[in-house]
């Protein structure tokens, strides 16, 4: 089957999107029932805290490994697996009768969420050629952030009418069945094997600590990782832990007040993720709509201290939606990796870039937290508090731009153009 001229690729993309769209949003959707968790299973906040965390440490120390894996026996046994353990950690969840149950679910959750986005990434690259992909990974962020909104007033819906445990079922069987469709579709359909068998390989194998050795001193994976930490961790750090207390505490807002800016930021990463893309691929060229977006972003975070973190409110909206649309080019890291790097790298890569997004966002909600707890103990002054946390995610947009600023674009096509017009007018 030629793949990239294939009408059966766009069946493949739909599949492995809706896959992602649900695997995303069973990400955030435990936050909706923090309080139930506390009052049935008589437990601490932290406690809960904890459970909620371990899952995004071990998606963020697996994406090395899995990209690795991914590399060497291809990504469809790893996707088809990861979306079963995935639903497997749902349904265990939703019949957990003790906290360390629901910390073991968690971790299984985790397991399976580590395969999705770099296996995603790799089978997208093999279906779709360069233009599109740069055009389509837009798509594959915009589908991230509907699965966060999914994890909202929509699932909290689900939980009212079934209840927090049927929800969370519910969410895991369709996951399920979810892999057998991509096990049908990736493997059955398509006419693949689900592991790719080492005498398979079209390539020389090449010893795992060499290559990775050799990303790691590759500036131009460096560059790529730099990206990713910059934008994802102001972003999902933030926006996912302290944008509704910030919203309550400095301008009194109530917590669904606060909550609809989350949703205003959500909406500008939806139409920024694919529309970023379009400009990418209609332009020719990654490294320069994704440096003016990360310069944007670093002034966008700047607004908070020059307002001393009290911006005006109609300013504030304007912001919440222009940091989520700039995060929308976060997709433009993968964009990158695939005209960078080989085939047989680029999920290597993409799992290292994919742990620097995912550290900022591990690392950001801690940081902010002890400067507001700081300030709160010595100065009483929570406001002074916000103001100097939003150091953080300026800083963390500077490493962004940074990391642009380094990484090399092949011109690829407008090479070949150049060169085609000069032999012709010899």
């Amino acid at each position: 089957m030629d793949k990239q001229n294939s009408k059966f690729r766009w069946v493949i993309f739909a599949s492995v999107l809706f896959t992602y769209l649900i695997m995303s949003s069973q990400r955030t959707a435990p936050g909706l029932i923090t309080d139930q968790l506390m009052t049935d299973f008589s437990v601490t906040a932290s406690t809960i805290g904890l459970v909620t965390s371990i899952q995004f440490l071990v998606y963020t120390g697996l994406q090395i490994p899995m990209g690795i894996l991914a590399d060497r026996y291809g990504p469809n046994f790893f996707l088809i697996t990861g979306t079963a353990l995935t639903g497997a950690g749902t349904i265990i969840y939703s019949l957990g009768t003790h906290e360390a149950v629901l910390f073991f679910a968690r971790i299984l959750t985790g397991i399976g969420d580590a395969t999705i986005w770099v296996n995603m990434i790799l089978i997208l690259s093999l279906w779709f050629n360069e233009k599109e992909f740069t055009r389509l990974i837009g798509f594959a962020g915009m589908t991230g952030s509907l699965g966060f909104l999914l994890a909202t007033v929509p699932f909290s819906v689900f939980i009212v009418i079934l209840g927090w445990r049927g929800a969370f079922l519910s969410a895991g069987l369709l996951l399920c069945l979810c892999s057998v469709f991509l096990y049908f579709v990736l493997i059955k359909k398509s006419n693949q094997s689900a592991v790719v068998k080492p005498s398979t390989v079209p390539h020389e194998r090449v010893p795992v600590m060499l290559n990775l050795r050799k990303m790691l001193s590759n500036r131009q994976a460096w560059g790529l990782f730099l990206c990713h930490f910059g934008l994802v961790g102001g972003y999902i750090g933030f926006i996912g832990s302290w944008a509704v207390p910030y919203g309550m505490e400095i301008y009194g807002m109530t917590r669904i007040e606060a909550s609809r800016l989350i949703m205003i930021s959500l909406v500008g990463a939806l139409i920024g993720a694919p529309l970023i893309g379009w400009i990418s691929s209609c332009l020719n060229t990654i490294k320069r709509p994704y440096m003016v977006f990360h310069f944007a972003v670093l002034l966008l975070w700047s607004a908070f201290l020059l307002f001393q973190a009290h911006p005006p409110f109609y300013l504030l909206v304007i912001l919440f939606f222009l940091i989520g649309f700039g995060f929308g080019s976060n997709s433009l890291t993968f964009a990158a990796i695939r005209h960078s790097f080989p085939v047989k790298e680029s999920g290597m890569v993409s799992g290292f870039a994919n742990t620097g997004g995912f550290l900022s966002a591990v690392l950001l909600p801690g940081i902010f937290g002890y400067i507001l707890d700081h300030f709160q103990s010595t100065a009483g002054n929570i406001a002074q508090g916000y103001y100097f946390g939003f150091f953080t995610p300026v800083i963390f947009s500077l490493f962004g731009l940074i990391g642009v600023m380094s990484i090399k674009e092949k011109r690829t096509e407008v090479t070949h153009k150049k060169t085609t017009e000069k032999v012709t007018e010899e």
